[in-house]
């Protein structure tokens, strides 16, 4: 079989990913947090307690707005500040029990509208998508973090996910 045309590809799907980001998204709207605080609880749950200018390079937005999401998350008992011992004005940002919590909570009712979404699919649908999973996988392993997405490296790695 030919190789696809990565542009042509691209048109074609476009337009459908749109439509089930907002939809899936929407299931935020149901709680309490917003999808920026999800992301930096996000964050903070897969690479640990983090600075606040960290996490602001991380989700590419500036400290202003990053340290007013984690004050909203403060005063939600979602995160805490903790401030280093060795250097009293470094302070990090950690998840709280509550925000594990939440998070697994969120978690759990996402993953349960995307299992109704995938269970409305015939066999064959379903089955083409279970293979798609990899490369689905893939592309978001190489272009999820924003250091990432504009190296040449994200592009090259990303076929080598799951082969």
């Amino acid at each position: 079989m030919a190789r696809p045309d990565p542009l042509e590809l691209a048109r074609q799907i476009r337009p459908a990913m749109t439509k089930l980001y907002v939809t899936y998204f929407r299931t935020a709207d149901q709680s309490e947090l917003t999808g920026p605080q999800l992301s930096i609880m996000h964050r903070i749950q897969d690479h640990g307690p983090s600075r606040v200018r960290q996490l602001a390079d991380a989700e590419g937005v500036r400290m202003p707005t990053a340290s007013n999401t984690i004050n909203q998350l403060e005063k939600q008992g979602l995160v805490r500040r903790l401030r280093a011992n060795e250097d009293r004005r470094g302070v990090t940002v950690e998840l709280t029990e509550l925000g594990e919590l939440t998070l697994e909570r969120v978690g759990e009712e996402r993953t349960q509208f995307l299992a109704e979404m995938l269970d409305s699919l015939d066999d064959g649908n379903l089955g083409q998508l279970a293979e798609a999973a990899n490369a689905i996988m893939a592309l978001a392993e190489a272009y999820a973090e924003p250091e990432k997405a504009t190296s040449g490296s994200a592009r090259r790695n990303a076929g080598q996910v799951g082969e």
